[in-house]
């Protein structure tokens, strides 16, 4: 469920204030993951790469309340789910966008990324859940590697944001430079630190 909510009668008042007119509220961090556990267990186990960071984005940020709130327009939302977007090459060699509902559950989420890019890759089509979940927007850019990216501020889009691009071997170990874009409004510095810290947690905590 959605719902608009007083800015007013939430921690986020002060931010609301103080942001929600700014010409560019957007903050961007960079942090470099230690992604080894990740690319081990999905190696091990034949699970998609994208899937598996895509799943510990959603984790890691669904015990940060503050993902559950967002700016849209000139009004404060507040949402009961989390979603995790990724782009998908399709038939005609664009791209498509597709919004996946969070789950606790690993192979449940695994199900649904394999269903809906397959079917989106093969109708073109965008599965947008923008009106249901708070989606946290990804672009994963695997032409290169990436040592960081500022996103959009157009001032329509306003989700929490992820880029990275190929990760890279060096030894036995893999790591992962990713850009984090979010509005000010929704999340301070801090509620940031916390999401990109409890992402290394999640990446490491994953059981092959």
């Amino acid at each position: 469920m959605t719902r608009e909510i007083d800015p007013k009668a939430t921690t986020r008042a002060a931010a609301y204030a103080l942001w929600m007119k700014a010409p560019n509220p957007m903050v961007t961090f960079f942090k470099t993951l230690d992604i080894t556990n990740l690319v081990r267990v999905g190696k091990k186990k034949g699970l998609k790469f994208n899937m598996l960071l895509c799943w510990c984005i959603g984790k890691a940020a669904a015990s940060v309340e503050e993902f559950y709130l967002l700016p849209v327009g000139d009004k404060l939302m507040q949402y009961d789910s989390l979603a995790v977007n990724t782009i998908v090459k399709n038939r005609l060699r664009e791209l498509s966008s597709c919004d996946n509902l969070f789950s606790e559950n690993l192979d449940g989420f695994n199900r649904d990324y394999l269903r809906y890019t397959k079917e989106l890759a093969e109708s073109c089509a965008n599965r947008d859940l923008s009106d249901e979940c708070m989606v946290i927007g990804t672009s994963a850019i695997i032409d290169t590697e990436l040592d960081g990216a500022v996103g959009m501020n157009s001032g329509l889009f306003n989700n929490p944001f992820l880029i990275w691009g190929r990760y890279r071997k060096r030894l036995f170990r893999y790591t992962l430079p990713v850009s984090f874009q979010f509005h000010h409004t929704q999340m301070d510095g801090a509620h940031a630190g916390r999401f990109l810290e409890n992402l290394q947690k999640e990446i490491n905590d994953l059981r092959g």
